[in-house]
């Protein structure tokens, strides 16, 4: 086939503007054309076709075993027939037949087309994924391009990322050519084009402004030790360090909260509590609960869960607005919190070690005792006669007087009838 010297250079100019391996296309045209032939010519013997690195001239081949007795024509050929070739060839060798299918320039040169345009794709994505892959879990700065259905679209250079709702802020509003800072979460090869996820609402975004913003986290003086976030209405973080004359809680903060500020700001105004993490888990407990007063901790770090006692007042504080506190401490120790209020922790304390008296000892149990009167007999409705008196005659209610005396106390509206029934009785 004629040399096509314009097509290697054309290659030689795209390796070197986008770093496409031109070996990389000769290969693929390559096997394209095997597959061309198949399929245009309708055969099913084994094809091999080399493309010519230095000119661009294109041989298809046919290859065939070398067998004493052919049973198939196309996959196979006599060791008579292949000694007319080479008399070397012997039984089991691999014959190459040199074949030049018609029409063979047109469909090389469509075949050759489509592969280079192709290779030309997946190597700007290869290379859009190599150069974002070193950012991921990192922060990048971008600009609105476009909005749609709530996916906001953020253009990187020449490189669109779409930022989805779940990994928004809550609350945050978004404008065309707003300049914007995302957390990449993840870079990977798409079918069509790379796909590169970010987001405003991960945790890890919070722990990246706070390594851009203060210097002794990014110099590894201070470290972060654990995060725990609800996008849009609070952050936990606790800091730590291995250096006596730092303070990790006043270095993230900054002189008047300058440097916790501006990552606020960035933040749209959410919530940042900085705590100082700590060894000691109670003690770490306590910290997470802040800005809650913290009286009592009890620890369990097998089961990973603990007791917490707080003043009465400080229990909504403690629990946060739907539980909210509690739960991002949690989070950030990884212990299950139980609080209760301090009067609540003594009543149960209280109930479970000794259960209170019926009746306080300094309290004597009233007699029952009925009033001093003669014992007379009083008739009943069926007309006999009963000891004693009538029991629905008394109104059976005790009072305690200032005396320290019980009284006892029947019904007036009876009074008369009693006076009856003892005169008839004593007659």
């Amino acid at each position: 086939m004629p040399a096509n010297i314009e097509f290697i250079d054309t290659l030689n100019q795209i390796e070197k503007e986008k770093g496409i391996d031109k070996e990389t296309i000769f290969e693929a045209i390559e096997q394209s054309l095997i597959t061309a032939c198949k399929k245009h010519f309708g055969t099913s013997q084994n094809i091999r076709v080399v493309m010519d690195r230095d000119t661009g001239d294109i041989k298809v081949f046919a290859q065939k075993t070398i067998v004493d007795e052919p049973s198939n024509d196309i996959l196979e050929i006599s060791l008579a027939a292949a000694k007319e070739i080479d008399i070397n060839f012997q039984v089991g060798d691999l014959v190459e037949i040199p074949i030049t299918p018609r029409n063979f320039g047109r469909i090389s040169a469509q075949t050759a087309k489509q592969v280079v345009v192709q290779k030309f794709r997946e190597a700007e994505r290869a290379k859009v994924v190599n150069e974002f892959k070193e950012k991921e879990h990192e922060l990048l700065t971008g600009t609105i391009t476009r909005i749609e259905r709530r996916n906001v679209f953020i253009t990187v250079g020449k490189t669109d990322m779409m930022l989805a709702p779940a990994d928004q802020i809550p609350g945050e509003y978004y404008n065309y050519e707003q300049r914007i800072r995302v957390y990449v979460t993840e870079v990977k090869a798409g079918s069509r084009s790379p796909i590169i996820n970010v987001s405003r609402a991960h945790p890890n975004f919070v722990r990246k402004l706070f390594e851009q913003e203060v210097p002794e986290i990014r110099d590894g003086l201070v470290e972060i030790k654990s995060i725990a976030r609800e996008a849009g209405a609070r952050t936990k973080i606790a800091v730590a360090t291995h250096h006596g004359n730092i303070d990790p809680v006043g270095a993230c903060v900054g002189a008047n909260g300058v440097r916790v500020n501006i990552i606020v700001d960035e933040l749209n105004g959410e919530k940042v509590d900085i705590v100082s993490y700590n060894e000691d888990v109670k003690e770490y407990i306590a910290q997470a609960l802040s800005p809650a007063t913290v009286l009592f901790v009890s620890a369990n770090p097998e089961e990973r869960t603990a007791r917490i006692i707080v003043p009465d007042n400080q229990l909504s504080l403690a629990i946060g607005k739907e539980g909210q506190n509690a739960r991002l401490a949690a989070k950030l120790t990884g212990f299950r919190i139980d609080i209760k209020s301090y009067s609540k922790a003594m009543d149960e304390m209280y109930s479970e070690t000794e259960a209170p008296p019926a009746i306080a000892p300094e309290e004597p149990a009233p007699a029952e005792v009925a009033p001093e009167t003669p014992e007379v007999y009083a008739e009943d409705y069926d007309g006999e006669y009963a000891d004693d008196y009538d029991d629905e005659y008394y109104d059976d209610e005790y009072e305690y007087d200032d005396d320290d005396e019980y009284e006892y106390e029947y019904d007036d509206e009876y009074e008369d009838e009693y006076e009856e029934q003892a005169e008839a009785g004593a007659n």
